[in-house]
């Protein structure tokens, strides 16, 4: 669903993304891991166009991404959840979510009823300020806007930094359902291996702007961890 081959990002003269190759294949639901500060946000901000490229390819479902605007890329049905949630804290909860409605590819309206199932406690607090909400229901906030579009492709950046355990496995329980259920593809950058573990099916390894191993999640075993992972 998603390559990318032979990428190159700077900032300034700094070297950020070296020749970096990536498949993410329709329906899998792919955790990219490494230690802080080797590009794994840089990338996720370069596909969704939020950061430029000097030279590469991102293709999804057949269409080049490189050079079109971010809003191109969700109306292509790529959904994003960027580290630390970036929600609007002076909108309530549903005006959040009415942002995402102006990418949706069938017009529709209105926030869909799916997005309340998968969040319950956000319909109870639809007309609450997204400022006053907790860091995990800001979280909620964050993955449901991102799917007030209908992606088919789903992006998230540390979905579970700084949120408390019972919320964790919430979002946990919702991308499993979203991948395994609804057949959404699925990537993620996470640091807890043990919810990597639990959601994803597939591993990427980052280390010095490249990708340097992959494989299924059982594969991802204490040789690797002690290579790329320990700090």
């Amino acid at each position: 669903m998603l390559e990318i081959s032979g990428l190159h990002q700077y900032y300034g003269g700094s070297h950020i993304l070296w020749d970096l190759r990536l498949k993410v294949p329709e329906g899998s639901c792919t955790c990219l891991v490494g230690r802080n500060g080797v590009g794994k946000t840089t990338l996720l901000k370069t596909v969704m166009g939020l950061l430029p490229i000097r030279s590469g390819s991102i293709v999804f479902e057949g269409h080049e991404l490189s050079g079109q605007p971010p809003e191109i890329r969700a109306r292509l049905g790529i959904g994003y959840v960027p580290q630390g949630r970036e929600i609007f804290p002076q909108l309530t909860v549903e005006e959040n979510l009415r942002v995402g409605l102006g990418a949706r590819r069938d017009g529709l309206r209105e926030v869909p009823g799916s997005v309340f199932e998968l969040f319950p406690a956000l319909r109870k607090m639809r007309h609450r300020r997204g400022g006053d909400l907790s860091g995990g229901q800001q979280q909620q906030l964050a993955i449901a806007r991102a799917l007030v579009i209908d992606p088919k492709f789903l992006i998230l950046d540390e979905p579970t930094e700084g949120i408390q355990p019972n919320i964790v496995h919430e979002i946990g329980d919702v991308i499993m359902h979203l991948n395994r259920e609804r057949n959404m593809t699925v990537l993620l950058v996470e640091q807890k291996l043990p919810f990597a573990r639990r959601v994803a099916r597939d591993f990427v390894i980052m280390e010095k702007g490249r990708t340097v191993a992959s494989g299924p999640i059982e594969g991802l075993d204490e040789h690797l961890i002690q290579r790329y992972l320990t700090v």
